[in-house]
């Protein structure tokens, strides 16, 4: 098994998932407004959630992982949010930033704080070169989330995100390894 991963900072705790954690990702995975934009549909049953917990704990065995799924908790352990890193091929040195935070901790900050750890855990750690992030053109709060933490919009994808039955455009995002200073962010 490799390391378990915790970051962190003044206000929060980012770790790899555990069983601890089945009732908050079916809770946040349940919530309309967190879903809005997602592509993975309302759970119908918490086996769907125990199914979704069970691939990013499967990974923790695996040197290299292909997915790291983390939750976002406040330093009293409360868990807000999730946030991870999905792996492309080895040789392209890169991956996906995904996040999702429940609406009772929205506009403090936590979502950026958060993936500003992640992606500093992805070219330091990871030695990623480049990590990207795909966001509904629709979803404000996430694109300036991904401005802020030093992303750059390369261009939009057209009608690719399946939500709800319907076909959504999607803003391609992505930044470098030697893009960020991070004492800008």
């Amino acid at each position: 098994m490799s390391e378990i991963i915790a970051l962190t900072t003044d206000r929060l705790i980012i770790r790899d998932l555990n069983e601890d954690d089945l009732d908050f990702i079916h809770v946040i995975h349940s919530h309309p407004e967190v879903q809005k934009y997602a592509t993975l549909d309302i759970p119908e049953s918490i086996d769907e959630s125990k199914d979704y917990l069970r691939k990013y704990m499967e990974q923790q065995h695996h040197n290299p992982r292909k997915e790291y799924g983390f939750c976002v908790s406040l330093v009293n352990q409360e868990p807000i949010g999730l946030i991870g890193l999905s792996n492309g091929l080895n040789k392209f040195k890169n991956a996906e930033l995904w996040f999702k935070l429940h609406p009772k901790y929205w506009g403090k900050g936590y979502i950026t704080e958060a993936a500003v750890l992640v992606l500093k855990f992805g070219f330091e750690k990871l030695l990623l070169h480049r990590i990207e992030a795909g966001v509904a053109t629709e979803n404000i709060a996430s694109i300036r989330v991904l401005e802020k933490i030093g992303m750059q919009k390369e261009g939009m994808r057209r009608k690719i995100l399946p939500i709800r039955g319907e076909w959504k455009d999607n803003f391609h995002y992505a930044v470098l390894e030697d893009d960020l200073v991070w004492e800008d962010i």
